[in-house]
């Protein structure tokens, strides 16, 4: 299987030792990669891991999960890392309603402990 992240790569080789906690993420960038996989396949636990512990109580595990269920997630393009801790991506699904969608946003990420976690983000137009 390709991996959902659209690096070229094969799920087994890219995103998956992340999802299964084989490895972790060496950059924002593969987290970021990882992250959007997992709202794909759904991984609703992967995605409440990798968020800032202190940032886990504006988050729901139930809803990420839901939301990577009802959406078909159909690609991720990377649109620049300006820094080492920063992302910007649109992510493109079509939603239950069957409308082709893009989530555009500008993802902050923090190193903690050899681990990279999501901080927050800000919708982009």
């Amino acid at each position: 299987m390709d991996c959902p992240c659209c690096s070229g790569k094969s799920y087994e080789e890219c995103c998956k030792p992340y999802h299964t906690g084989e490895k972790h993420a060496p950059t924002a960038e593969a987290l970021m990669r990882s992250r959007f996989s997992a709202f794909a396949i759904p991984n609703g636990e992967y995605l409440m891991e990798t968020t800032l512990p202190g940032k886990r109580k504006y988050h729901n595990k139930k809803d990420l999960q839901e939301w990577g269920e009802i959406n078909q997630w159909t690609k991720l393009e990377i649109i620049r890392t300006p820094a080492l801790n920063q992302v910007e991506f649109k992510a493109y699904y079509t939603d239950q309603d069957g409308q082709s969608q893009i989530h555009h946003e500008f993802s902050i990420f923090q190193k903690m402990h050899e681990r990279w976690y999501y901080v927050s983000g800000e919708f982009l137009d």
